[in-house]
């Protein structure tokens, strides 16, 4: 092959067209430029601290959300509890059982002031009432704190026997006596 600056070299180029060219390893000893690049990142910094503050504030709002959508439904249960508790209260003033009608009928009217209080306020409000609650009537604070534990026991009970007794399917044609088999295909 002749090695002439004019003869055609590779894919039809002259020899001078592929010397034209940039090597492979051009461009390694060179600095970047230094300005342009350290802006550029401190951009995309900026642009992350910024999309991550917005996802920040997105989920405390998400999270605020939640929260007071579950307060609103306690509050909503407790007033049913409290309703209860005075209606029970009544029935036992009218029995033999002044005393402790008396009680639960006081404890009623107290949760259901609780429960109204409690509405259109963040919870660390509620933190603050609750803690107040207890101290300016005890006696119905550990009222509803023994119910509260109660239902949550027989809660807990009745859900973990559910998970642990099999699913009751209705009985098949065979397992039947024979009189059972012939009325239930009668109509």
């Amino acid at each position: 092959m002749n090695n002439q600056p004019d003869d055609p070299g590779p894919r039809g180029q002259t020899w001078q067209d592929v010397a034209d060219q940039p090597s492979i390893g051009a461009g390694i000893n060179e600095r970047p430029k230094t300005g342009s690049s350290e802006e550029a990142v401190r951009e995309n910094l900026n642009e992350l601290r910024q999309f991550a503050g917005e996802q920040t504030e997105r989920a405390k709002t998400a999270v605020g959300d939640a929260a007071e959508d579950k307060k609103n439904m306690a509050a909503r249960q407790l007033g049913g509890v409290a309703s209860a508790l005075e209606k029970v209260g009544s029935e036992l003033e009218r029995s033999d059982q002044q005393v402790v009608g008396r009680y639960a009928k006081q404890i009623g009217g107290s949760l259901q002031g609780f429960v109204r209080d409690i509405e259109g306020r963040d919870l660390g409000e509620i933190a603050g009432m609750v803690e107040d609650f207890g101290r300016r009537q005890p006696l119905a604070f550990l009222g509803i704190a023994a119910i509260a534990g109660l239902t949550a026991s027989r809660l807990l009970t009745a859900s973990a026997h559910r998970r642990s007794e099999p699913a009751v399917s209705p009985p098949s044609a065979s397992s039947m006596p024979a009189g059972v088999q012939s009325m239930r295909s009668e109509p």
